[in-house]
């Protein structure tokens, strides 16, 4: 969606990006399954409404794994001992 906004570019097709990030390592497609859903629905403190972030939120949250983001709400939800977040260079 942000792509077809206009407001993120990649170099390639977005498939084809995936596929090559997917293909690096470190890196894995993590399943939403139903307990991390219904956790995006009740993360602490105020979280904005957008379901994408809450659910990149619990997931993360799930897994205990850092958020790489420039998003500054993940940022600040982050500084409040919510989640662990690491500042992308932008």
């Amino acid at each position: 969606m942000l792509v077809s906004k206009g407001r993120l570019t990649l170099d390639r097709d977005v498939g084809e990006w995936v596929q090559a990030a997917t293909g690096l390592s470190g890196i894995r497609l993590e399943p939403i399954t139903p307990e991390i859903a219904v956790a995006s629905t009740r993360l602490p403190w105020e979280m904005h409404a957008d379901p994408a972030d809450r659910l990149i939120a619990a997931t993360s949250r799930h897994l205990g794994a850092s958020l790489l983001t420039i998003d500054q709400l993940l940022l600040d939800y982050g500084a409040a001992g919510h989640l662990k977040v690491i500042m992308a260079d932008q």
